[in-house]
């Protein structure tokens, strides 16, 4: 790793939550709402974060990129901006005139070849210009409001020889697929994760890159610890911190003023955010910024 990419921030925090055993939680943000939970939350637990943009922010407008932007800077403890699931070389090259610090090289709907010829040269012009990269060997099955649906596409579970592979691309974070999905599990009983695979996983990883997880809606708290013993260090979350807010906001819409609407919505998203960095064990661990 360059010494560019040692410097990274989502690189620091990532290999420091390895190294802690620690979970960082990952936030799929869509609106000032939940930026402002996650950096309230974040300063309230004394814990380090990150606000995850999907692409589809670059075309709704620059002005919600500049908003995480200004989050990340001003907050008093380490917070990061990762572009998740960008499926396209234009979206990615767009998302890097901005201030990310890591990028998801997402081209799992390709072939296995073409998914890693196009990781490893798009993570050597990234890695130019100081921006940490991921990618997703195999394929995690489902969308999310705001990704593209891979649904018509079969779920390819990640094996030990493809995660070598791709860390060899020199990507620095890898999201593996050992049976978690995007989107709706229809019930807790539908959780069927795979953790001989992610161990596995794991072996092709250490030292080289950390692995971050997808897939978490309606995790009870213990799969999500079991998942960071077993190597996980950002959780990206969507629903999971969000589902009182959705419920909420379908509720009172048009009922109460705008502004309650919004206050009191922050307010359910924090609440959310704070227990999910007690459950992840990174409370605590953000009293230096960098």
């Amino acid at each position: 790793m360059s010494k560019t990419m040692k410097d990274n921030r989502a690189v620091r925090m990532l290999r420091e939550a390895e190294e802690g055993g620690y979970g960082i939680i990952g936030v799929v943000s869509y609106n000032l709402e939940t930026i402002t939970a996650v950096i309230r939350a974040a300063e309230k637990k004394k814990s380090p974060a990150q606000i995850l943009l999907f692409p589809w922010a670059l075309h709704y407008s620059p002005l919600l990129i500049h908003l995480a932007v200004a989050a990340c800077t001003h907050a008093n403890v380490p917070i990061v901006l990762h572009m998740d699931h960008a499926q396209s070389e234009d979206e990615i090259i767009a998302a890097s005139a901005y201030a990310f610090d890591s990028i998801m090289v997402d081209m799992s709907h390709y072939t296995k070849e073409e998914n890693l010829e196009k990781t490893a040269r798009i993570t050597r012009m990234l890695h130019e210009k100081g921006i940490a990269t991921e990618a997703e060997p195999g394929r995690i099955n489902g969308g999310e409001d705001g990704v593209k649906d891979t649904g018509d596409l079969e779920g390819l579970l990640t094996t030990r020889e493809e995660a070598g592979e791709f860390v060899g691309t020199g990507i620095d974070f890898l999201a593996p697929a050992f049976g978690n999905i995007h989107g709706n599990y229809w019930g807790v009983e539908n959780i069927k994760l795979e953790y001989d695979r992610l161990a596995s996983v794991r072996e092709a990883c250490v030292g080289k890159a950390q692995m971050v997880l997808h897939g978490t809606n309606t995790f009870p708290d213990a799969t999500t610890q079991k998942c960071i013993q077993g190597g996980m260090t950002r959780i990206n979350v969507n629903e999971l911190v969000l589902f009182r807010y959705n419920k909420f906001v379908a509720e009172n819409t048009g009922k109460i003023p705008l502004t309650e609407l919004m206050g009191k919505g922050t307010d359910l998203i924090q609440e959310e955010i704070e227990y999910q960095m007690d459950v992840m064990g990174s409370s605590g661990k953000g009293l230096t910024k960098y």
